[in-house]
């Protein structure tokens, strides 16, 4: 993974350094709220519904194991004893005291760690797919190219003043796991006819108000040209992007606007004057980044491990995890090893000190010390020698962190909701709890794939609209309601969900779900995911169940 440089270590430290004194500013009264807003944004520093609220960047995911319990360390010093890992691959802390935050980020810096560009109208964490560097079907590590543009970005100052939020995600595989489709860009590697490596571009994709599946402007790029590229749809966007209406001052509505193919004009010729100029990349400094990515140093091991099957075959629970959260790795006898963080009767996506300290022990004796947090709020020890797998869920089990549920329906994404956000309209968390509570494994396990995202706004953090069963939470006279939508998706098919009809009440939604899966059990065919079977017959069998009538 990619390690500081004196540059990187320098610009930190400055900024620890120029936001202390600004609390300082603050809680001396020398500075208003309203003036104090701009730069605890910039520090990645949320005023919430009932205390701040810290949002701490992890690169495209990436951590190794000190960082992690420097983070556990910080949810127990600073906070209440865990963090909320999100959707961008980042964690959130809940409730830092706001004269202790310059400390939180001083002891961030002394693990190559910030809260730089984590909120506020710049481009935010570069997102990637979690199995970056093992996924056996990757044309190359994505994260070197995470890398560039984390460092291109950071703190750019021709985009520092964005007409909005701007988000990234790059994958290096078809198979997407990274949802580049619903970013404002998303880049998919490909090899061109020549087997030439280089990047599908699609622009104007999002969720929120007005969402949008992104639309692909360049078949494509040349790696050389990867920066570039980059800088000149940033540089259309912020000249046309809406200021006037914070609602539709995003990419995928100036696109929308402006139409795909006058846009994919307008960034062509802003890219043909820039094309050629020192944001064309030299080999030696893509060379330079991606020795940072190098694979650690594998063990010639068996692709086939005996005691590995024995286990399974005696072990209904090892069985169930081997076949849900571990994934196949590329290089020979290793395994990638998922730890789901959605236990049943938690809320999805926290995990407490302790736990981060256990998954950071993991790390160091079972995966080169490396870590990974998801897109869907969870937790990877990338490189685990298959034969060590009984050994990991045995610890896992101990620690309480061996739930076998990824793609289940009980691995559901959910924002924070009313019970922590200023801007919900409708708690998330007790509903998705109460969702997994209702299902037991053994019917989970007979639902199969089945995707359940929770948004407690439309701000949609949850990531409702690509859900196969979404969930809004929306206020009706005061009352908090949940809209449903079914058949989205954020895969490589990226879908967004259709409304099935009126809303529901907090004591309702369960049984909503219930009546939608009892659907599918009813109408799929062999072998048929949730997905499939609704795309195959729409909504009408969904609405006529839980409405009477179509």
């Amino acid at each position: 993974m990619y390690r500081y440089d004196e540059h990187d270590h320098a610009l930190v430290q400055d900024r620890v350094t120029q936001f202390r004194r600004q609390v300082e500013r603050r809680m001396a009264g020398e500075i208003s709220e309203e003036q104090f807003r701009p730069l605890r944004l910039m520090n990645g520093l949320y005023l919430q519904l009932h205390a701040y609220m810290l949002r701490v960047a992890i690169p495209y995911g990436t951590l190794d194991s000190r960082q992690m319990r420097k983070l556990a360390y910080i949810a127990r010093r600073y906070d209440k004893g865990y963090g909320h890992f999100t959707t961008r691959q980042n964690i959130q802390y809940n409730w830092p005291k706001l004269e202790e935050t310059p400390d939180i980020l001083a002891e961030l810096a002394e693990v190559e760690m910030h809260a730089i560009q984590t909120s506020g109208n710049c481009i935010r964490n570069v997102t990637s797919d979690q199995y970056a560097g093992a996924a056996k079907n990757e044309i190359e590590d994505p994260r070197i190219w995470c890398e560039i543009a984390r460092q291109w970005s950071t703190l750019h100052p021709e985009f520092s003043f964005l007409p909005r939020k701007f988000k990234i995600a790059i994958t290096g595989c078809d198979n997407d796991r990274a949802a580049v489709k619903v970013h404002d860009i998303g880049m998919i590697m490909k090899r061109d006819a020549s087997g030439e490596v280089g990047f599908e571009v699609i622009v104007g994709g999002g969720l929120g108000r007005t969402p949008f599946v992104g639309k692909t402007i360049r078949e494509f790029l040349p790696k050389e040209h990867f920066l570039s590229y980059l800088e000149a749809v940033l540089r259309v966007y912020n000249q046309l992007g809406r200021r006037d209406n914070k609602y539709k001052a995003r990419i995928k509505v100036t696109l929308h606007e402006t139409g795909k193919e006058e846009f994919a004009r307008l960034v062509e010729e802003e890219w043909m004057e820039i094309k050629d100029s020192t944001l064309k990349l030299p080999k030696e400094e893509v060379d330079r980044i991606a020795k940072h990515f190098e694979p650690p140093a594998f063990r010639a091991v068996p692709e086939v491990a005996p005691t590995v099957d024995a286990r399974a075959a005696s072990d209904a629970g090892f069985a169930s995890w081997l076949r849900h959260n571990i994934f196949e790795h590329k290089t020979q006898g290793y395994s990638i090893a998922n730890i789901s963080v959605k236990p049943m009767g938690e809320a999805p996506g926290d995990a407490t000190a302790e736990q981060m300290d256990v998954m950071a022990d993991l790390a160091d004796e079972f995966s080169f010390s490396e870590l990974r947090v998801t897109h869907s709020q969870n937790v990877v020890l990338p490189h685990v020698e298959r034969e060590a797998l009984p050994a990991l869920y045995d610890k896992l089990v101990e620690a309480g962190l061996a739930t076998a549920n990824l793609g289940l329906l009980s691995d559901i994404i959910c924002c924070p909701g009313l019970d922590y956000c200023a801007l919900a309209n409708a708690r998330s968390i007790p509903i998705a709890m109460k969702i997994a509570e209702r299902f037991t494994p053994a019917k989970q396990e007979e639902i199969g794939d089945l995707q359940v995202k929770i948004s407690g706004c439309i701000n949609a953090c949850g990531h409702h609209h690509v859900g196969h069963i979404g969930i809004l939470g929306v206020d009706r006279k005061g009352e908090e309601h949940y809209q449903v939508q079914l058949g989205g998706s954020a895969t490589e098919e990226a879908a967004l969900g259709k409304i099935l009809g009126r809303g529901f009440s907090a004591d309702e939604v369960v049984e909503v779900v219930d009546k939608i899966i009892a659907t599918y059990l009813d109408i799929r065919e062999d072998g048929e995911e949730f997905i499939e079977t609704f795309r195959r017959v729409g909504q009408t069998p969904f609405k006529e169940r839980v409405y009477g009538t179509a």
